[in-house]
């Protein structure tokens, strides 16, 4: 069995962001060799997210309004987490989207439903953060 392992790093502009990070794990599965196994991708971070959807501008608005109404950023005084910091909106945003996604890997593709990519959703952005890709098989 095989094993690879490479680390994304992201630095987005904005607080809040969803990127298709779908090419950039391929890229990371063609490297690695591996035609039959399993991917994991997870964020490294606990202010941001690793999930699976559709790369549909209107699903990703929906995601924000919906994140927003169940952990708003602002006021910040509405958490106990705010005390030295602003982002405990950004902790509970990632609970809701999770941390990682695992891909079945076959014939060296992901193997993947109609319409599913991989995205990375930062909720605390503004400085470097990290995604994990680690790929077993053969």
């Amino acid at each position: 069995m095989k094993s690879y392992r490479k680390e994304l790093w992201f630095e987005t502009k904005h607080r809040r962001e969803f990127i298709n990070i779908t090419s950039l794990v391929e890229d990371c599965l063609a490297e690695s060799g591996i035609k039959e196994g399993l991917l994991l991708c997870n964020a490294m971070h606990i202010t941001s997210s690793v999930f699976i959807n559709d790369d549909e501008s209107g699903l990703h608005h929906d995601f924000e309004v919906f994140l927003e109404k169940l952990a708003p950023e602002k006021p910040y005084q509405q958490y106990r987490h705010n005390v030295y910091e602003d982002n405990a909106d950004a902790h509970l945003k990632r609970t809701i989207m999770g941390r990682e996604v695992v891909v079945a890997v076959t014939n060296g593709k992901l193997d993947f439903g109609p319409w599913e990519q991989i995205f990375y959703g930062e909720f605390d952005g503004k400085r470097r953060k990290r995604v994990l890709v680690k790929i077993i098989g053969e």
